[in-house]
C-alpha cells in the first residue's frame, strides 16, 4: 500500500512515526469519453485564459477567487508559514466512548502504518490502551491543504483512523423528515416487525456488486464479438403505495419464499408495551387482514355472545321477582283472611257468652222481685 502522508501519532509526551495509506479502494469500472463519430479519446487540457495556451503542472500554482472574481495568489510557502501544529502531525486531544461519533460524520477511512522498527513498541502501546479502554481516539490532523477531525480505532492488529467531519458541516434532519402528520397503527406495525424478523441478517461478506459483474460481462461480450445474454428486468414499482397493509403482507410472503420457507399464515406480533395493547383493543382496525382480524372478530363473537346471556338473565329476572311478589301477596291475603275468621270467631263467642249472662242477670232479678210482691 502506498503512503499518502508522512507523520507522526502526537500522544502526550509520545511521538509514534506512522505512515498513513489509504483503507479503501474502489472497484468501479472507469469509463473514457470518447467522440462518438470515430471513437477518438477525449482529453482536458490545462490552458492559461490569458495567454491561450496549455501549461504544465509545475506552472500551476494556487489562487483564491475574491467575491468580485479577483483572484489572489496563494503560494506554497504561504500556507507553510501557517501556525498549524498538526501539519505533520495526527494530534489526540481526547478518548471517548465511539457511541457517541455520529455515523454521519465519518468519511474516508485510512490505516495508520508504523514507520520503522522504532515506532512498534509506542504503536502497540496506544493500540491495546483502546483495546483495553473500549474508547476511540479523537485527534486533529492536516490533509490536502487543510486541517481535518478524525477517529482512531483499533481493526484487528492495527490502528485505523477514520477522517470525520466538523459538526458545523453536518446539516440538520429537520428538513429532510415529514410534513405531513401520520398515524401508524399497531398492526402495520406487527407486520413490519414480521417482515424484518423474515429478512432476517445477513453476512457482510457474501454481499457483492451486480452491477460491475454485468458492465464486465457487457464489456467481456464486446471484446469477443459474443452476443450477450438479456436478462429481464424487474418492473419498475410505483412510487405511490396504495394499500399499505397489503404491501407489508405481500413482502413478508415474497421474503419467505426467496428463503425457501414457503408461504405461511402472517400472524400479527404481540404488542410490545401494555399501553400499545390497551390502546389496539380499545380501536377498531378498518381494512386490516383477515389474519390479523381474525382473533379480534372471535373476540367480539364471544364478548357479544356473553352480554346476550347476561341481557336474558336480567330479563328473566323481573318475571321471577313478579310471580315471587305475586305468591307472596297471595299468603298475605290468605293469612289475613284466617285471621279476620279467628277474630270474627271470638268476637261472636264473647258477645254470646255476655248474652247469657246478661240474660241470667236479669231472670234474677225478675224472680226477686215477684218473690218481694208476694
Amino acid at each position: 500500500m502506498r503512503s499518502i502522508w508522512n507523520g507522526a501519532i502526537s500522544f502526550g509526551l509520545v511521538s509514534i512515526p506512522i505512515k498513513l495509506v489509504n483503507a479503501t479502494e474502489s472497484h468501479s469500472v472507469a469509463f473514457r469519453q470518447i467522440h462518438t463519430e470515430d471513437g477518438g479519446r477525449i482529453r482536458y487540457r490545462k490552458v492559461c485564459e490569458l495567454e491561450e495556451k496549455e501549461v504544465t503542472q509545475a506552472e500551476i500554482g494556487k489562487g483564491y477567487e475574491d467575491a468580485d472574481g479577483t483572484i489572489i495568489p496563494i503560494t506554497e510557502e504561504d500556507l507553510a508559514s501557517l501556525p498549524i501544529p498538526t501539519a505533520k502531525t495526527i494530534e489526540i486531544v481526547a478518548f471517548i466512548p465511539a457511541e457517541r461519533i455520529d455515523p454521519l460524520q465519518m468519511d474516508a477511512a485510512y490505516y495508520l502504518v508504523a514507520n520503522g522498527v522504532p515506532a512498534a513498541k509506542p504503536y502497540t502501546l496506544l493500540r491495546e490502551a483502546l483495546k483495553r479502554s473500549q474508547r476511540v481516539a479523537i485527534a486533529k490532523f492536516a490533509l490536502r491543504g487543510r486541517e481535518r477531525l478524525g477517529m482512531l480505532r483499533v481493526v484487528g492488529d492495527a490502528i485505523a483512523m477514520h477522517g470525520l467531519l466538523w459538526p458545523d458541516e453536518i446539516r440538520a434532519a429537520e428538513d429532510a423528515a415529514p410534513t405531513t402528520h401520520v398515524t401508524v397503527r399497531d398492526a402495520e406495525l406487527d407486520l413490519a416487525d414480521a417482515l424484518m424478523d423474515t429478512l432476517g441478517e445477513v453476512d457482510l461478506d457474501t454481499l457483492h456488486d451486480d452491477y460491475r459483474d454485468a458492465v464486465e460481462e457487457l464489456i467481456a461480450s464486446k471484446i469477443s464479438g459474443a452476443p450477450l445474454e438479456h436478462v429481464p428486468v424487474a418492473e419498475e414499482r410505483a412510487g405511490k403505495v396504495i394499500d399499505l397493509m397489503a404491501a407489508l403482507e405481500n413482502s413478508v410472503r415474497a421474503a419467505q419464499a426467496a428463503r425457501g420457507e414457503g408461504e405461511a399464515e402472517v400472524t400479527p406480533l404481540p404488542a410490545r408495551r401494555a399501553g400499545q395493547r390497551k390502546q389496539a383493543a380499545g380501536r377498531s382496525a378498518p381494512g386490516a387482514p383477515k389474519e390479523v382480524g381474525g382473533k379480534k372478530s372471535t373476540a367480539t363473537a364471544t364478548k357479544k355472545a356473553a352480554t346476550g346471556k347476561k341481557t336474558a338473565a336480567k330479563k328473566a329476572s323481573p318475571t321471577r321477582s313478579t310471580a315471587t311478589k305475586s305468591t307472596a301477596s297471595a299468603s298475605s291475603a290468605a293469612k289475613k283472611s284466617a285471621a279476620g275468621a279467628k277474630s270474627g270467631a271470638k268476637a261472636k263467642a264473647g258477645a254470646g257468652a255476655r248474652g247469657g249472662a246478661s240474660g241470667g242477670a236479669s231472670a234474677k232479678k225478675t224472680a226477686s222481685r215477684r218473690r218481694t210482691s208476694a
